[in-house]
């Protein structure tokens, strides 16, 4: 994420307050070796060079930066952490809770840009677009309109989307689903979906046995690794889908590969997926993509929009609203 996002999103906070915008270096040579540097991830640059950053630093905005128990310590001044992501898992958040410093980020910030994916996997899987790709890839064309019919595939209304997990993507996905005229069933344990032409079940299976297409929205935990595994494929309908941009620990890829080579998994799209899934894309019905679901410049401005009115409402001494505890909830 471009310091530019932030320095637009920024602008009426340079009123009032002395704002520093830095670039982070990639260091592809940093090996973390301290207790506060292994407990973070997915960060670019080291903490040195954050720490470079913070003297007399009182509000510390970041997205991918590095910040360690090396970085809160420089600064006295510092009173309040911002994350511009949904994980804050670049930063300790243990170092963070031992100075009762808050950490506030940005839930929900990519909700809209992973919705509008999976609506894209959606039509694509119905209209068989992955195979209809390779056969021109192939060199072949089409020697007149009645040779398309092999290419034949269906409508999105009247078919029946299961949306596993109802959170901030899967209402969105299923408001745009239903625009499409989609049936809508949801699983959610845990969230209440209410409204029309929305019916909610309380087990799996019975989303699994009614859905065409099964899309997967929920957290990834230590309860639902392979949420989506052999006996939960074999549950739903012969020629159903499956769409996964949520968590790549929520399918079992063997399993998967399997049911598509039987034919039962009538196709899939992922843009999560083990380093290993690269093998589905053997099969001609499934899509991958690199983990691009908030990949959008709306997504970054958003994340950025969200993190500078967290810092207005601190300067004006009112409740924040995203505040991560130690286990990374949100408050």
């Amino acid at each position: 994420m471009p310091a530019d996002y932030f320095r637009e999103a920024f602008a009426e906070l340079e009123a009032t307050h002395d704002v520093e915008y830095r670039e982070v270096e990639d260091a592809p040579n940093f090996a973390p070796r301290l207790p506060s540097e292994l407990k973070i991830r997915e960060y670019l640059g080291t903490p040195a060079q954050v720490a470079g950053w913070m003297d007399e630093v009182e509000v510390l905005a970041l997205h991918g930066a590095a910040v360690t128990e090396r970085v809160l310590q420089v600064s006295p001044r510092l009173q309040l952490v911002c994350c511009a992501r949904g994980g804050p898992v670049n930063v300790d958040i243990d170092a963070l809770t031992d100075r009762g410093l808050p950490l506030v980020h940005t839930p929900g910030k990519n909700a809209e840009a992973v919705a509008d994916l999976t609506l894209g996997f959606l039509v694509m899987l119905a209209r068989g677009l992955p195979r209809a790709q390779e056969f021109l890839l192939q060199g072949n064309t089409l020697e007149n309109n009645w040779a398309g019919a092999q290419f034949i595939g269906n409508d999105l209304r009247g078919r029946t989307l299961g949306v596993v997990g109802y959170g901030q993507v899967g209402r969105r996905v299923t408001s745009r689903a239903l625009a499409f005229g989609m049936v809508i069933v949801v699983y959610d344990p845990y969230v209440a979906a209410h409204g029309e032409g929305i019916r909610q079940v309380t087990r799996l299976q019975e989303l699994l046995a009614c859905a065409d297409f099964v899309s997967l929205h929920a957290r990834a935990s230590a309860t639902n690794q392979h949420l989506i595994d052999r006996d939960a494929l074999q549950a739903m309908q012969r020629g159903a889908c499956l769409v996964n941009t949520a968590r790549e620990a929520l399918v079992d890829e063997e399993a998967l590969d399997a049911a598509l080579a039987s034919g039962w998994v009538g196709g899939a799209a992922l843009d999560v997926f083990e380093p290993s899934g690269h093998r589905l894309l053997r099969h001609e019905n499934v899509v991958l993509t690199p983990h691009i679901g908030g990949a959008t410049r709306d997504t970054l401005f958003r994340g950025a929009e969200m993190i500078a009115s967290e810092i207005t409402r601190f300067a004006a001494g009112e409740p924040l609203r995203n505040v991560v505890h130690k286990t990374g909830a949100a408050r």
